[in-house]
């Protein structure tokens, strides 16, 4: 079943809606303290995702950085995108450091 992800990201109102968030995903923005997709605006995924990994006191995947990249991609741009394709990034990204 295709999902339905509005072409306007203002008209986003669950976390479910956006790229690759699916139902245990959008649990983690919520722990994060992320209730609305607006509130991932301007947001840094790096940065959520270790707060993630804080709070929950374990080691996430690091692909749940593409998910919140992508998300974030979705929110300050309107371009919904797999999160697979922001794996390359993620990976430089993290090279650098």
């Amino acid at each position: 079943m295709k999902k339905n992800i509005p072409d306007d990201p203002a008209d986003a109102i669950h976390l479910e809606e956006l790229p690759s968030v699916g139902p245990a995903m959008a649990a983690d923005l919520r722990l994060l303290g992320i209730a609305h997709p607006a509130e991932l605006a301007g947001q840094d995924a790096y940065r959520l995702y270790d707060n993630l990994c804080e709070r929950t006191g374990s080691r996430h995947d690091p692909c749940v950085i593409d998910v919140f990249l992508g998300a974030i991609h979705y929110m300050n741009t309107g371009e919904a995108l797999p999160w697979w394709r922001f794996t390359p990034k993620r990976k430089q990204v993290l090279d650098k450091l």
